[in-house]
């Protein structure tokens, strides 16, 4: 239980850590220009991609679909930040 409750604490601590980025370099730099908002939606985005890969490693016994279930999370998350950061795909959900 113990080891389940570190990895949560982990997963909460590396969103928090990853946002920070954002936020200190608004502090130096210009071409940052982050509203609250897509500090809300990176983070639910983050957090999210972080419990559904933390659900996978907990209920998945077979490594091979772990592994395959994992990687398709991820790759759904680097394709909804990319659509969300340069509108690639130049869908709505973009803002454009």
């Amino acid at each position: 239980m113990i080891t389940q409750n570190r990895r949560l604490t982990g997963i909460v601590l590396t969103v928090v850590l990853i946002l920070l980025i954002p936020l200190i370099a608004m502090q130096f730099s210009s071409e940052w220009d982050w509203s609250p908002f897509d500090f809300l939606v990176m983070g639910i985005l983050l957090l999210g991609t972080g419990l559904a890969c933390e659900l996978v490693l907990r209920k998945v016994k077979k490594t091979a679909y772990r592994v395959m279930i994992v990687a398709g999370i991820l790759v759904a998350l680097l394709l909804i930040w990319a659509e969300l950061a340069v509108g690639i795909f130049g869908t709505p959900f973009a803002g454009s």
